[in-house]
């Protein structure tokens, strides 16, 4: 395959690319804060849920497909997607970041040409980056994308995404860092994944949606994300079934104009609406969690209603009691519609003040324990078995200084410390606001003293 020379001069520094956040997003502290937790006190009221980080960033990658302006609601003020933001500018997208005052709202403009370049420097930040792939392949035939990076809990490669792209004609090898990748003419195929991967089957979807001919994705992934990709591809144009199974099945268009720019509304985030319900099953008390679907969180809630949690739901609303000690619990982690990894170290946090001997088993990511030791030094008892993690649950943990390692344990460490006696500090906690739209101030709301240092 011919050199591709495009990635050369678009390196874009860290430093620059957190400049330009702060720019477009005041609000948000981009440096490395702290949370201060001063525990323990009981939840109520309600909190809302905004859209989903795992949706968002992949409707973002999706506007690449066709030219014009896309309009994306309900997306929560997070990190992660003015990374997105500022990868779809490099690439030649004109973003509109959501303020308050416009009720949540992002525009994507996209213009008649692209730059199918994804820089070192921003994508090197985030994994949902390597999305852009399949829709720059889609719109242009070719596509540099840079090696993506974000949490750190072990070895997720990109091979899936390779190996299905080449069923539908790609060429890709990796030089420096950089995925060089081209086609001449994408071409529908079957494609069976060796594991349901969320990124594979979006990004070879999105890839899918331009190919002549039909593509056939067996063992896809189920996630309600997924389905939300797949009604915003649909709603721009595409011809996609079998959205929400393990079996997609996709038509292809069989030119640019059949896709068309359109308005969305991204699915309510079911992780972080778990994590108040971690938070309340923590801290007790009585809470209302909206703008969620609570289908999507069927198995997790029926486990938490087998420790003791009164939970019942009313359309997109769910509410949660806890009066006293839950009862602990065994999980696996396991594709949707399991309990899914993000929830783990939610999980271990709310097993380390249940009463009993609790265990959650990691199916998926190996290296998922990097937050057990800082609640160690917060007094739970935890003990790591291979791909197990044991937990004899305590009345009370203690205040401690621990430090956030990645989005969801450094969540599931400021929940903890509503468990906690004592003033509990989490550092480097910006990763939490690569996830959570404004976390300590939805828990004040709910009665908790959270404050940002």
């Amino acid at each position: 395959m011919p050199q591709m020379t495009r990635a050369a001069g678009v390196m874009v520094a860290d430093s620059q690319v957190m400049s330009l956040l702060a720019a477009d997003v005041p609000e948000l502290d981009l440096a490395g804060h702290s949370f201060v937790v001063r525990g323990p006190s009981p939840l109520e009221g309600a909190v809302e849920v905004s859209g989903a980080k795992n949706s968002v960033l992949k409707l973002m990658a999706a506007t690449l497909l066709a030219e014009g302006a896309y309009r994306i609601a309900n997306v929560p003020r997070i990190t992660d997607v003015g990374l997105m933001a500022e990868l779809l500018r490099a690439i030649g997208c004109k973003v509109t970041l959501p303020s308050r005052s416009v009720g949540g709202s992002l525009i994507v403009e996209v213009p008649a040409e692209i730059e199918p370049v994804a820089p070192s420097g921003i994508v090197d930040q985030f994994r949902a980056s390597i999305e852009v792939l399949g829709p720059m392949l889609a719109r242009c035939g070719e596509a540099v994308v840079a090696l993506p990076g974000g949490d750190d809990f072990g070895p997720r490669p990109i091979d899936m995404h390779l190996q299905g792209l080449a069923k539908l004609g790609v060429e890709a090898e990796t030089v420096d860092g950089y995925v060089h990748a081209r086609v001449q003419e994408l071409t529908g195929g079957t494609i069976r994944l060796d594991f349901p991967s969320v990124g594979a089957t979006e990004n070879l979807l999105m890839a899918a949606v331009r190919a002549r001919g039909t593509t056939v994705i067996d063992n896809a992934a189920r996630e309600p994300e997924v389905a939300d990709l797949c009604e915003f591809l649909n709603k721009m144009g595409a011809q996609i079934s079998g959205s929400g199974s393990g079996t997609l099945t996709i038509n292809g268009v069989d030119h640019a104009e059949a896709l068309q720019p359109v308005d969305h509304s991204v699915v309510g985030d079911r992780i972080v609406a778990a994590t108040y319900l971690a938070a309340v099953g923590i801290a007790t008390g009585e809470i209302v969690v909206t703008g969620v679907d609570r289908d999507h969180m069927a198995v997790l809630c029926g486990k938490l209603g087998d420790m003791g949690m009164e939970i019942s739901a009313d359309g997109d609303s769910i509410r949660a009691c806890v009066s006293g000690r839950l009862s602990s619990a065994k999980f696996s982690t396991l594709p949707y519609p399991g309990v899914a990894t993000d929830l783990k170290p939610l999980l271990v946090a709310l097993l380390a003040t249940a009463d009993g001997v609790g265990s959650v088993t990691e199916n998926l990511f190996a290296e998922r324990f990097r937050y057990v030791d800082d609640l160690r030094l917060m007094g739970a008892d935890i003990r790591i078995d291979s791909h197990h993690v044991v937990i004899e649950g305590k009345e009370r943990l203690s205040a401690a200084k621990v430090k956030a390692p990645d989005i969801r344990a450094g969540a599931a460490l400021v929940i903890a410390g509503l468990g906690a006696e004592g003033e509990t500090v989490v550092s480097d906690a910006h990763h939490i606001a690569r996830g959570y739209d404004d976390l300590a101030a939805k828990l004040n709301s709910l009665g908790a003293d959270v404050s940002r240092s």
